[in-house]
């Protein structure tokens, strides 16, 4: 992996200066700050970061998350931890959420009633939508 600045103070002059744990270590000339390279991996694009984390809030759990992202239920608790998320706990509310094209979705809204003692949030999933819906619990 090439680089092109220092991470402390941006100047592009430093050498090399070792290997540390098999990655290259370099120091800069102009601050004397050595770093690393960081390793190169598979990186989640910052829109599935978003949606899960949102996702999150809304109340759906780690697993569902993942079955929904199909991203790592792990990664879903380390971006909640990393971000210090927290969301409102109420147990008067229950949310249950479905995958639904844009036809669906106009066929749900269409239908009188169908929000009747619920609040509702949409979400775009690529091509398909997720409704996430909060009804009250019934006793």
């Amino acid at each position: 992996m090439k680089i092109d600045f220092c991470p402390n103070c941006n100047s592009d002059q430093y050498i090399k200066s070792g290997i540390v744990n098999d990655r290259q270590r370099y120091k800069c000339k102009k601050c004397n700050y050595y770093f690393t390279v960081n390793k190169s991996g598979k990186k989640i694009d910052d829109y599935y970061v978003n949606k899960a984390l949102q996702l999150y809030l809304e109340g759906l759990t780690y697993r569902e998350i993942e079955r929904i992202l199909g991203i790592s239920h792990v990664s879903v608790m380390n971006w909640v931890k990393k971000y210090t998320i927290k969301r409102p706990y109420n147990s008067d509310y229950h949310p249950t959420y479905k995958i639904l094209n844009a036809d669906e979705l106009a066929t749900f809204f269409s239908k009188k009633g169908s929000l009747s003692g619920a609040g509702v949030v949409i979400t775009e999933l690529g091509d398909k939508f997720m409704m996430i819906k909060w009804e009250r619990f019934r006793d």
